[in-house]
């Protein structure tokens, strides 16, 4: 990701501590993360170049499965950017008629055209479809998608 150095900096701890090749493994979370992770990203919120950002904050949460947390945020940005990370949450808790309602409140972000291959509503259907299986390119994709929303949020 290109990220600017202060938010860089400021997420180093918790992208040692779970790297990106370890964060979102589960398509719908069944277990929210250990009482350290959540230190972790409480540490790093507390850092100016991140908590002025709530969008980062929803995202974080998200990285490490903390759905409700990220819900609280999200329900408070009343953009674009907002329902995007609202209805991955929603996605990623297995609501998926709710995930649809915010992607259709989404639209067209401009996140998603540094996504390839991605269709928000497409990859809701698929999720569902094979959530309790294994689906690495499911896995790859939510990877992707988070990074791309986050990186776009780093410079808004």
């Amino acid at each position: 990701m290109n990220l600017p150095e202060p938010i860089a900096e400021a997420i180093m701890p918790l992208i040692e501590t779970l790297g990106t090749d370890a964060a979102m493994e589960q398509l719908v979370v069944r277990e929210g993360a250990a009482h350290d992770l959540i230190r972790v990203v409480e540490a790093v919120l507390a850092k100016d170049a991140v908590g002025k950002k709530p969008a980062l904050g929803a995202a974080l949460w998200l990285y490490v499965d903390e759905l409700d947390r990220s819900h609280v945020i999200s329900q408070q940005l009343p953009d674009a950017t907002g329902s995007f990370w609202h209805g991955i949450m929603h996605r990623r808790e297995g609501d998926f008629s709710n995930s649809h309602y915010w992607f259709r409140q989404t639209g067209a972000h401009p996140a998603m055209a540094d996504i390839a291959g991605y269709d928000p509503h497409a990859f809701i259907d698929a999720v569902e479809a094979r959530d309790r299986t294994i689906a690495a390119d499911l896995v790859d994709l939510q990877r992707r998608e988070w990074a791309a929303l986050f990186e776009w949020c780093c410079f808004e």
